[in-house]
């Protein structure tokens, strides 16, 4: 095998790793995500799976990566042609919304559940969850406040409240979703929130 080749199939490899640890992450959490259970599922030794990341910390966050991108490409790129204001913070919860509703994890919202994982523990792990949830917040916030400067939302909306709201409504969308299994649960995620925004 020529070092190119043999390059091609180390990232190839590593990217299947991650990919499974991200479908298993989504259901079992990130604490569930151990090297043997990777290995046995993608029929590779221990330390083929360990000789990519090198510690356990380091897959995890490697997962938390994929899932951020994961979700930039199903929720927030497909809002990105929505104008700013109202209409893009509409765009961007009815991709999340459909996000979940879909199943593109079998776990649901990862971050959701990575969220109630680890916010009372500290580390590198935890600050990247916290720092993503962060920036979706932000960028929830500021369409909140373009729509008001717009006029499309009253003036004096406090958008820390909208965002705190809103943020309410998802995570009830993903509890119904995954713990009660209840199919109406978009539905009144969407009335929720259409009130909401109203």
């Amino acid at each position: 095998m020529s070092p190119r080749s043999s390059f091609a199939h180390a990232r190839q490899t590593r990217e299947a790793i991650v990919e499974a640890g991200l479908r298993i992450a989504s259901v079992e959490g990130l604490e569930g995500l151990t090297i043997g259970r990777l290995a046995a599922d993608l029929g590779l030794s221990k330390s083929g799976v360990l000789g990519h990341f090198g510690s356990k910390e380091t897959l995890q966050l490697e997962v938390v990566d994929a899932a951020a991108e994961l979700f930039g490409r199903e929720v927030v790129g497909r809002a990105e042609r929505a104008p700013e204001g109202l209409r893009r913070l509409r765009a961007l919860v009815e991709s999340w919304v459909s996000y979940v509703e879909r199943g593109v994890l079998p776990g649901g919202c990862f971050f959701t559940a990575a969220a109630s994982e680890f916010d009372d523990r500290s580390g590198p792990v935890r600050n990247a969850v916290a720092g993503l949830a962060w920036v979706w917040e932000r960028d929830l916030r500021r369409q909140v406040d373009l729509a008001v400067a717009a006029g499309e939302l009253p003036a004096g909306t406090d958008s820390d409240q909208v965002v705190f709201e809103l943020s309410g409504h998802l995570l009830a969308l993903n509890y119904a979703l995954r713990l009660h299994r209840d199919p109406a649960a978009p539905a009144r995620a969407r009335t929720a929130i259409a009130r909401l925004l109203e």
